[in-house]
């Protein structure tokens, strides 16, 4: 793996949530599994896994269909990760 500015910018991005994730946690609580429309129980943590591992497929995909550049996949992924925090 090349350490280019996209590289370096998606690890950026990992620990801006964890650490975002870690703040919402602290200011609000919210331990309590809530139940999405897949029927899974799922909290915050959960939600932020699924959408970043979702998303590392959805941009493995579209290199492999359409290449680069990954506008697309960067926009299908905010998509994805709304979706999944919202109705998961």
């Amino acid at each position: 793996m090349a350490w280019t500015w996209p590289t370096a910018a998606f690890f950026i991005f990992i620990l801006v949530a964890l650490i975002t994730m870690g703040v919402w946690e602290r200011v609000s609580p919210g331990g309590n599994p809530r139940r999405g429309i897949l029927g899974l129980d799922t909290t915050r943590g959960d939600r932020l896994f699924i959408s970043i591992i979702g998303s590392a497929f959805i941009h493995l995909g579209w290199l492999g269909i359409m290449g680069t550049p990954l506008w697309g996949a960067v926009a299908i992924s905010i998509v994805f990760a709304l979706v999944v925090f919202i109705w998961v």
